[in-house]
């Protein structure tokens, strides 16, 4: 019975553990992001975003930025995604909106293409001519959230304040427009 948690610390301290799991949470959010962008359904692209911010929040976890994988979960699947399929649940019964297709569209596609194609290649170049150093890491911190929150009560709270006074004066900006000339 103690030979388990010997073979399971054996995998875990493994590389290919965690290149297996690199790679489950990259596949995870590349493949529910391909969904979310060509679902013809637009709750179906809400919830291939879900899984795509599930994705990225893991990959967070392995890069051992727990705080940013905490955010994650909590602002983005939490807030933004509940907003949008209640703004999908709510507008869904809107049935006079045409959906025409021209010779826009055409021009838009073949523009986002070669666009796509150009933003690749120079990425690709870059990747392979950049001289990139490789240095080992001595200490891994085991925690982020305490240091980030010490900098941001210190170091940076005339950032944190601005941030939150924005996101009121956003707040207030969405009630008042939502709410109408009534």
């Amino acid at each position: 019975m103690s030979e388990i948690p010997n073979i399971l610390n054996d995998l875990q301290n493994s590389v290919n553990f965690y290149a297996i799991v690199f790679f489950i949470f990259s596949a995870l959010s590349v493949g529910s992001g391909l969904v979310t962008v060509l679902s013809k359904k637009l709750m179906h692209s809400a919830i291939g975003l879900l899984f795509t911010l599930f994705g990225v929040a893991g990959l967070y976890v392995l890069l051992l930025a727990d705080f940013l994988a905490i955010v994650q979960v909590m602002v983005y699947i939490g807030g933004i995604l509940t907003l949008i399929i209640f703004g999908v649940m709510l507008t869904s019964r809107l049935t006079h909106i045409e959906n025409k297709t021209d010779v826009k569209d055409s021009v838009s596609l073949v523009a986002g293409i070669v666009l796509g194609l150009g933003s690749a290649a120079f990425l690709s170049y870059l990747f392979v001519k950049t001289d990139w150093i490789e240095s080992p890491v001595n200490d891994l911190p085991t925690e982020t959230l305490p240091t980030i929150g010490t900098l941001l009560m210190t170091n940076y709270i005339a950032a944190f304040i601005v941030a939150a006074v924005l996101l009121l004066v956003a707040f207030i900006g969405a009630a008042l427009i939502a709410r109408g000339k009534n």
